[in-house]
């Protein structure tokens, strides 16, 4: 396993002790960081909104660094979810791709969109 995983931890770690400070963990549940996830994706989703694919591509410096704050904003709901379940992030996350990998064989699905149960 990479040294990804160590990573993720030390962020949970950090995660928790800034809620800890902030007497956080209370409302810091699975339910609660779940919808809080899925309310920063929107935030991340609404600078999108509305561009073409080019635009999206070429993101102003201003807007790019929006985006870049809304997407640690998601990763850190999504880390401390996983925390506070007790997954590890980095190892699901390469179970996942070697799922992918199966499931979307290159022969395939190379220079497809099609889900893997229409290929």
């Amino acid at each position: 396993m990479p040294k990804r995983s160590d990573s993720l931890k030390a962020l949970a770690a950090k995660l928790e002790a800034f809620a800890a400070e902030r007497d956080w963990d209370q409302f810091h549940n699975p339910k609660n960081l779940a919808m809080a996830l899925a309310g920063e994706v929107g935030e991340l989703i609404e600078h999108f909104q509305w561009l073409t694919p080019a635009e999206a591509a070429r993101l102003p410096a201003r807007t790019r660094e929006e985006v870049a704050l809304e997407a640690a904003d998601v990763l850190l709901f999504l880390v401390r979810l996983c925390h506070k379940l007790d997954i590890d992030l980095a190892a699901a996350a390469h179970r996942k791709l070697a799922i992918n990998a199966r499931r979307y064989p290159v022969a395939k699905a190379r220079g497809r969109a099609t889900k893997y149960d229409r290929l």
